[in-house]
């Protein structure tokens, strides 16, 4: 029988079916849906290229923070830094997963299993931080005289760990799961890196769904009492009312793009409610829950700080002012800078 491109292009495309991987993936019944291989090729060259663009921004934002002191020592911007460096590794991991799902189809149990931890891990840690940050900024303005007391370096630190900590009581159980009940082959095997083929127990999927609830209801609470409290402070001081409304619906427009990942799971048949078009809500899914709020905390929190616009500018395009130097800067309970 004679080899013939046509056959070999079509085969190609079946195999490249459209498996959008993601640190808390849907839990859908596993069918394959096929991509045509030009729209496999285009839905990975953006994951990649917004991948690359955020993480250079995030890099520079990094790299602004290493560079001066004035930031390591403020805990507000200890956490921020923490929060784009921990969207780094979940960008970095969910693309990659993204591309193993067309290129390699399945991967070593094990691998999979070591991806899928680091990449949950960073995707619950971002809600979490994100909470954490508004209670700073709440005990800034409206305990401004004790804020130095009650955020202190230390205790940034403490409640970074603490973060970890309960994302681990999340993932780490499924994980003890796995190796007491799969057999050791299963281990060796391959399989498509998917957070419910892997951890395929009936207790670890209730579970799963039961910590979300609970994580959503408690953020979200934090968050909107905090919110409101820096709002009526605001009000109240005779301040920028507007400008402290319009920052609290962009941190809120943040915490909602993130809050999906809680909630993803538990909205499975949405897909199916346009069965052809299925395929290009799954994509947009992916890219509204995992990729934009990645994009979206430079802005809130990086390009909008005075401060932190100030030094960003001289590395952002790879231009180094070695014949300025730093002016000192304070940081206000407001966040704004005021010059020394």
């Amino acid at each position: 029988m004679s080899w013939k491109p046509k056959q070999h292009i079509n085969s190609i495309t079946q195999w490249c079916n459209y498996n959008v991987m993601q640190a808390m993936p849907w839990n859908w019944t596993f069918v394959n849906y096929r991509d045509k291989l030009t729209t496999v090729v285009s839905k990975n060259v953006i994951v990649v290229a917004l991948c690359i663009i955020i993480n250079y921004i995030n890099g520079t934002l990094v790299h602004t923070f290493n560079k001066h002191q004035i930031f390591k020592v403020n805990p507000r911007y200890i956490l921020f830094i923490h929060l784009v460096i921990n969207d780094m590794m979940q960008l970095i991991l969910s693309s990659l997963l993204h591309v193993i799902s067309y290129v390699l189809y399945t991967i070593n149990v094990s691998f999979c299993c070591f991806l899928l931890v680091i990449a949950i891990f960073t995707t619950l840690n971002t809600p979490l931080n994100l909470a954490t940050m508004a209670v700073e900024c709440y005990i800034a303005i409206c305990f401004p005289l004790r804020h130095s007391q009650i955020c202190t370096v230390k205790r940034t630190y403490g409640l970074i760990g603490l973060i970890w900590g309960l994302s681990a009581a999340c993932i780490l159980p499924d994980v003890f799961i796995l190796l007491a009940t799969e057999p050791l082959e299963f281990f060796h095997s391959r399989v498509f890196c998917m957070r419910d083929l892997v951890f395929r127990s009936a207790y670890s999927l209730e579970k799963r769904d039961a910590s979300h609830i609970i994580f959503l209801v408690v953020v979200w609470i934090i968050l909107l009492y905090t919110y409101f409290r820096i709002l009526f402070a605001a009000k109240a001081a005779n301040s920028d009312f507007r400008k402290a409304r319009n920052t609290i619906l962009l941190h809120g427009f943040q915490l909602l793009l993130c809050m999906l990942t809680y909630v993803r799971p538990m909205l499975v048949g949405l897909p199916n409610l346009i069965p052809k078009q299925r395929m290009v809500i799954r994509f947009a899914c992916y890219i509204i829950t995992q990729i934009l709020p990645r994009f979206v905390s430079p802005i809130v929190y990086g390009l909008r700080d005075q401060t932190f616009r100030r030094y960003l500018k001289r590395y952002l395009l790879c231009k180094m002012s070695t014949s300025t130097r730093p002016q000192n800067v304070i940081m206000s309970s407001t966040g704004s800078a005021v010059k020394g």
